[in-house]
């Protein structure tokens, strides 16, 4: 068990331009969704969750400067020079449909020359989309340990607010629009986390994480069991040596659509034999919408805020997040002054 501390965060949303304002319109369920220059097949303006910056930036241009805010947050905690720490940068998955150019090989220059700075070498790209940013977290805990890297940075930069992406997902009936209820507000949004060797007083760590393999997806039409997030949930309480009786809330990427709502029930089904009174689920996409890369780092940060102001119902998490292509990942974390081991 090597645990690691959530050290600061910094966000971009459509309810906030810092992690402060975006984690408290979270905790009081504002969002700031609005009709989009996009319509649907039903002739109406599919509604979004933009991030209104101080300039009408577009594509790449709008990602690199979300991305550029949210990292800078981390940076200013860091106490060390940028030159030390390694950015694991998640970005949308190469499948997607209206994915941006550039995002591979231009954006992280792009975001290193608008800082002024230089990461660690051994920063990267990572293009995984929804799960980005639970790859990018082991690999970072990896860095830490093996590598003897003061901190990591776990950032992600993703929009969905592309004609291409929306007309892809529209049309396998994913999108929330008005010929369709069960689907998911498309939104945009940078956030980033700063990690470290683990601390006796961090207010957030993350004891474990586990993966799982899921064949029955979102676009698949065979039966859903929650296999691979039965499998998640058990390698992460493993590697946390951890059970249930150590968590008191959840935390998700579940953007709205049924399935990965039914995915969790199922998952809680087969695997909580023990009572809980209380057993919430966080999930911010219900205030910044379907971030994609973005949204692993954007739920942490929501979590380090409950931890450190002390709203959270609890200290121990299990958080869960998953792909469409069925990738499947669980995390423990916690506070290490509130949880007992």
């Amino acid at each position: 068990m090597r645990p690691i501390s959530i050290l600061a965060s910094g966000m971009v949303t459509c309810v906030g331009l810092d992690s402060r304002s975006s984690c408290a319109a979270i905790r009081c369920a504002i969002d700031n969704f609005s009709e989009t220059r996009f319509m649907d097949r039903g002739g109406e303006w599919i509604i979004g969750a933009q991030v209104p910056l101080e300039q009408p930036w577009r594509g790449l241009t709008k990602l690199v400067h979300m991305a550029v805010s949210a990292i800078r947050e981390c940076l200013a905690h860091a106490g060390v020079h940028p030159s030390q720490i390694p950015l694991l940068l998640g970005v949308a998955e190469k499948e997607r449909a209206g994915r941006l150019e550039g995002l591979d090989d231009q954006l992280f220059e792009q975001i290193q020359n608008e800082l002024a700075v230089r990461f660690h070498p051994r920063s990267g790209v990572v293009a995984k989309g929804r799960v980005a940013g639970a790859l990018a977290l082991g690999a970072a805990r990896e860095l830490i340990y093996n590598e003897d890297v003061p901190f990591c940075i776990v950032a992600g930069v993703d929009s969905y607010l592309l004609a291409s992406t929306l007309a892809a997902y529209e049309e396998k009936a994913r999108l929330l629009t008005s010929q369709n209820s069960n689907g998911f507000i498309p939104g945009e949004a940078a956030a980033a986390i700063l990690v470290g060797p683990g601390i006796a007083k961090a207010d957030l760590l993350c004891y474990g994480i586990g993966t799982g393999l899921e064949k029955s997806t979102i676009e698949s039409e065979e039966p859903l069991k929650a296999d691979g997030l039965v499998q998640a949930f058990s390698t992460a309480f493993q590697d946390a040596q951890r059970g249930y009786e150590h968590v008191d809330y959840r935390l998700t990427d579940a953007n709205g659509e049924q399935y990965w709502f039914k995915e969790a029930a199922l998952a809680m089904t087969r695997t909580l034999r023990l009572r809980k009174e209380n057993f919430e689920m966080w999930h911010p996409a219900d205030c910044i919408g379907e971030t994609g890369a973005a949204g692993i780092s954007s739920a942490i940060s929501v979590a380090l805020a409950g931890a450190r102001n002390r709203y959270a119902p609890g200290p121990g998490i299990l958080g869960h997040f998953g792909s469409d292509d069925g990738q499947r990942f669980a995390m423990i974390l916690g506070s290490s002054e509130r949880w007992s081991h």
